[in-house]
């Protein structure tokens, strides 16, 4: 069966576990109303599954390629972009000055979410220029905000961001891409950047390429970087397209998955650029874009659990194999089958639901100015990106699974999942560099932001003894747990505190995605079930991740890289 956006999910999250009445409240998003969501929702489900979810295949089996110095797409994907960019999809969060919808990250999240189960690897085009255009609204000029953003907004224009190099992975700081001023307000830029995603394409007029570059006078590391646009094409001073620029893509990479979407080494040689935001401070305007890309990660990673569940359970309930408990009926009403399901449903759901709850957070910081808002979508950032991402990879793993053998035979479409969204768990920061984020910059406040969110779900908790006693009872004494070890955490060195920062992260997730389900029971009974496969089945991992994490260091290091090879 065809993927289902689930549309009528996003709206129950929305209304009953994070929230969004509060952001609609607002008055920059006052607009926002339930009738407004409702609507957005519904015609972006029908994109998603009618026309974007028939190419899925298709950017797998045909991935695009390099010929003669252009990208040629995937079959569909020009007809599939030019149905996002028609419908404003791209712009849904940009400022109305500029053409865009002014609609709360909140819906855009969920939107970006259906367009990842459809197909992942054309959404990752409109997710790069969203992230850039948040980058130009805070950081560029005058005149590059009316040159770029309409252009990137109505989908004429797409963007990129050029950070990676072979030397300069995780470690940007010591990239060697040079730029050199021109004395007329441009730059010259020269260098080399890998894994750049949807570095070029056939459909657009023209790639913009946010790329960070050091200066003569830049210090070393990641201080001394500054952030250009160097866009394909020379745009005149009326917007139409003037020469090429001296920039292009040297090679494809060939890819475990998302074979669709072009991920390309890039070539600068003396390119012009414009600078973005001030010189040698390019690292801040470009965190910009990489903390909502983040967040649009750790969705994709939940928009890949949902689309591998949803073909699992379709599966489970049409195969037959063996007598089950229940009589002569199809795999699902095996036990073990419908554990899968069931863990598949609860961790998509969890992520979901942090995920949402991020948005929220950034939407409210944003409309309100308050420091607490803000503090709490920074702490959440890491959490929905590496959560999501790795639940993404253990429900597309699982889907296989359901599966059995047909799920490693590639006609079925169970393994696309699992190659698709591995990635996910690397770019835009690996899973370990966004669990020390966390336990780094994220408890420099001392864990105020931490407890201020655990003291709000032992709140909830404490409420709900009364409905449901088991339930209620072991979200607040796991929360109890997570703030006795954040109380230990905070009082660790550096790097005792990244040796369990893994840990950590997947605990604070597993007490979170709790909580949800705690708050979604509540709201509709039907969903006790499932609450109660969150809670009882997987919530108790929290305590052995606490016990991980507590180990620190020590033991690690006793693992010389002799004692590793023996």
């Amino acid at each position: 069966m065809a993927y289902r956006a689930p549309v009528s999910e996003y709206r129950f999250v929305f209304d009953h576990v994070v929230g969004l009445k509060q952001v609609a409240a607002t008055e920059l998003f006052a607009e926002a109303t339930a009738e407004t969501v409702e609507a957005i929702l519904s015609e972006a489900g029908k994109l998603c599954s009618d026309v974007l979810a028939p190419l899925n295949r298709a950017g797998d089996l045909t991935p695009a390629r390099l010929e003669n110095g252009v990208v040629r797409t995937s079959p569909g994907f020009a007809e599939g972009y030019r149905a996002i960019v028609e419908g404003g999809w791209v712009g849904m969060s940009a400022d109305p000055a500029y053409g865009g919808m002014g609609l709360p990250i909140s819906v855009a999240t969920a939107v970006n979410e259906m367009m990842g189960s459809a197909c992942l690897s054309l959404q990752l085009n409109p997710l790069m220029t969203q992230g850039q255009i948040e980058a130009l609204e805070h950081h560029a000029s005058d005149a590059i905000k009316e040159m770029y953003i309409p252009k990137l907004i109505s989908g004429e224009w797409c963007g990129t961001m050029n950070l990676t190099e072979g030397g300069a992975g995780s470690d940007v700081g010591a990239l060697r891409t040079r730029a050199e001023r021109n004395g007329d307000g441009t730059y010259a830029i020269t260098g080399q950047k890998i894994f750049i995603t949807w570095a070029d394409n056939d459909f657009a007029e023209n790639v913009c390429h946010l790329v960070l570059a050091r200066l003569p006078d830049g210090a070393p590391g990641t201080r001394g970087i500054s952030l250009f646009m160097v866009p394909k094409f020379l745009p005149k001073d009326d917007g139409s397209l003037g020469p090429r620029n001296a920039l292009k893509v040297v090679s494809l990479e060939h890819k475990l998955g998302l074979h669709g979407s072009p991920t390309a080494v890039m070539a600068y040689e003396g390119a012009t650029g414009w600078l973005i935001g001030e010189e040698h401070k390019g690292m801040a305007a470009m965190f910009t874009m990489m903390n909502n890309a983040r967040l649009g990660v750790g969705m994709q990673g939940v928009a890949v659990a949902e689309a591998a569940f949803q073909k699992a359970l379709d599966y489970a309930q049409e195969r037959k194999q063996g007598k089950t408990p229940l009589g002569d009926g199809a795999i699902i009403d095996h036990a073990d089958v419908r554990r899968m399901l069931a863990v598949m449903k609860a961790e998509t759901f969890s992520a979901r639901a942090i995920a949402l709850a991020c948005a929220v957070a950034i939407d409210m910081g944003r409309a309100t100015g308050s420091a607490e808002w803000q503090a709490r979508a920074a702490l959440l950032t890491p959490i929905a990106k590496a959560f999501g991402t790795d639940i993404g990879n253990e429900v597309a793993q699982m889907g296989v699974q359901v599966h059995g053998g047909m799920g490693f035979i590639e006609e079925t479409g169970a393994a696309q999942f699992a190659r698709d969204v591995r990635v996910t768990a690397i770019y835009e920061g690996t899973n370990g560099i966004q669990a020390m984020d966390l336990v780094g910059r994220k408890m420099m406040d001392g864990g105020t932001a931490a407890y201020r969110l655990l003291q709000e779900v032992e709140d909830h908790a404490r409420e709900a003894r009364g409905a449901q006693p088991d339930l209620a009872g072991a979200v607040w004494h796991a929360a109890e747990a997570l703030r006795e070890a954040t109380e230990w955490l905070v009082a660790q060195s550096a790097n005792d505190r990244n040796a369990g920062a893994v840990a950590y992260l997947r605990a604070f997730a597993r007490v979170l995605g709790a909580h949800f389900h705690l708050k979604a029971a509540l709201a509709e009974p039907a969903r006790l079930p499932l609450a109660a496969v969150a809670i009882k089945r997987l919530l108790p991992e929290h305590q052995g991740l606490i016990a991980q994490m507590r180990e620190g260091a020590e033991g690690l290091y006793a693992l010389s890289p002799d004692l590793l090879a023996l």
